[in-house]
């Protein structure tokens, strides 16, 4: 069941951007290593070599002292390395289990042995918690959902080396504490798993040491036990990392009410909602999974039904039927789901950028010099990361895209911003970014409402937070009441 692997100064070039430089290190068999780093480290890159999806420009690596080259993730595979991507890797239009025997099909002869198939599909949702048949679409599921269907699709390949990157980021604290239990005991079967996460507080209680990249080079390893959080935060960015939320923007006691929502009603998913969020203020959702705050959000914008509710802006009754009527007033949302519905990775980097403003730029024709200046200021005022201004948005890291998906929907300028998951998958530096960015954009009198899963980001950022359950508002909580345990116990109807 040993699998140790050895990497021999692996580089690694996308056209003229080289990604990672001459990186060493070993992984011994049986241990749990939090791969740790910025976006743009280079440790996603580092892992796909590994699992067969990239090959490296130079350099080697070994597998149990012998040289491999995979040609496919499914040479890989075959070996026992597996990887959980933190991108989303299913098709759709497919049910659960043909996700998961998608070209490992289990065959009776000439035929598809489908009851094996199902059986063994259930078998692993519920080692993940996943009580869902497997014979359900996975455009029915939510993104947590499919992050589960991720993992279980993993453990049925018998994995000895599992590689699993940013595996909790949609995940409940219920769900993420039975991936551990989970992780614990392919440990005592002697798996190795490289766990790759911006969330400190994880790798200090799940794994047995710590490898820190940075700009695309080995660093420093050492084991968990004897490094502390703010330690691995400091060795991640090369710096001292303090202060990671600013000072909450003054508010005063008469903001106007910017923005309004009474009685909104979302089928299947909120009822009768209704909250207000004056100018000036970061206004936070909490609640589980499946409590209804992204779909709240979709239905506000039009990109689901809504039957009933009224939205105020400023004062002004609207009804926007589609997300581009609600940013022509002046309400822009970004969405959890930053490659699905915020970019189009396989466009170039002004395009995504410039895509929702385009009459700003068209006299009649494209001026795509005036896109390019945008662009470039974006790249600064936001902090992307990129090697070349004419790449598409698929060569940057998820961090990158993030930063990107923040700029091209603040372009338009908009009065209320909503943000769902700003930070999912953002290493600590780039978090710190986007909240005092968060913070910038309340100074200048705009609305904005921060939809997350993360209890410590809501308490450091918002001024008032509301808690959703089971499709409703339940409590909304402010200043000298927003605690960890009281957000909790809202959340799950134990208060």
């Amino acid at each position: 069941m040993s699998l140790a692997v050895s990497f021999d100064n692996i580089e690694k070039q996308f056209g003229p951007v080289r990604v990672l430089h001459g990186v060493s290190f070993e992984l011994a068999p049986g241990r749990i290593y939090g791969l740790l780093g910025e976006n743009g480290a280079g440790k996603s890159t580092l892992m796909k070599i590994l699992a067969g999806y990239e090959r490296p420009t130079a350099g080697t690596f070994s597998i149990d002292g012998v040289v491999k080259t995979f040609d496919s993730s499914r040479d890989a595979e075959a070996t026992g390395i597996v990887l959980i991507h933190q991108e989303l890797n299913l098709a759709d239009h497919l049910s659960v289990v043909q996700n998961m025997f998608l070209g490992h099909e289990k065959r009776r002869g000439f035929f598809l042995d489908e009851p094996a198939m199902r059986e063994d599909a259930r078998a692993r949702l519920a080692d993940v918690g996943l009580h869902k048949h497997p014979d359900t679409r996975v455009r029915d599921l939510i993104v947590a959902e499919k992050q589960l269907v991720e993992i279980a699709k993993a453990m049925l390949r018998d994995a000895r080396l599992l590689i699993m990157d940013e595996p909790t980021a949609t995940l409940t604290p219920a769900e993420t504490q039975r991936l551990f239990a989970l992780m614990a005991r392919l440990k005592d079967d002697g798996v190795t798993i490289v766990y790759i996460s911006h969330k400190l507080d994880e790798v200090e209680l799940v794994t047995d040491e710590v490898i820190v990249m940075r700009d695309g080079r080995f660093v420093t390893r050492g084991l968990t036990a004897e490094t502390t959080r703010q330690q691995m935060a400091n060795l991640m960015v090369g710096r001292e990392v303090s202060d990671m939320f600013p000072d909450k923007p003054l508010l005063a006691a008469g903001a106007r009410v910017a923005f309004k929502v009474d009685n909104a009603y979302v089928p299947g998913w909120a009822e009768n909602v209704s909250f207000s969020v004056r100018a000036g203020e970061v206004f936070g959702f909490a609640g589980l999974v499946g409590a209804g705050r992204t779909e709240l959000f979709e239905g506000l914008i039009g990109l689901r039904a809504r039957t009933a509710g009224r939205i105020s802006l400023d004062g002004e009754n609207i009804n926007p039927r589609n997300p581009r009527a609600a940013m022509k007033h002046g309400i822009t949302y970004l969405s959890e789901d930053r490659k699905g519905r915020g970019l189009h990775v396989d466009m170039a980097l002004k395009d995504n950028l410039t895509m929702m403003t385009l009459e700003r730029y068209a006299h009649p024709l494209l001026d795509a010099q005036a896109e390019r200046d945008a662009l470039k200021k974006a790249v600064g005022d936001f902090g992307i990361r990129t090697g070349n201004l004419a790449s598409r948005a698929r060569m940057l890291s998820g961090g990158n895209q993030q930063k990107l998906a923040l700029a091209k929907f603040l372009h338009p300028d908009p009065r209320v911003v909503v943000l769902d998951e700003p930070t999912r998958g953002v290493d600590v530096g780039a978090k710190r970014d986007i909240y005092f960015l968060i913070h910038a954009l309340a100074a200048e009198g705009r609305a904005v409402i921060v939809i997350s899963s993360e209890l410590i980001e809501l308490i450091g950022l918002c001024h008032r937070v509301a808690v959703m359950r089971g499709g409703q508002l339940v409590a909304t909580l402010g200043p000298g009441h927003l605690t960890e345990e009281r957000l909790i116990a809202h959340a799950t109807g134990t208060h």
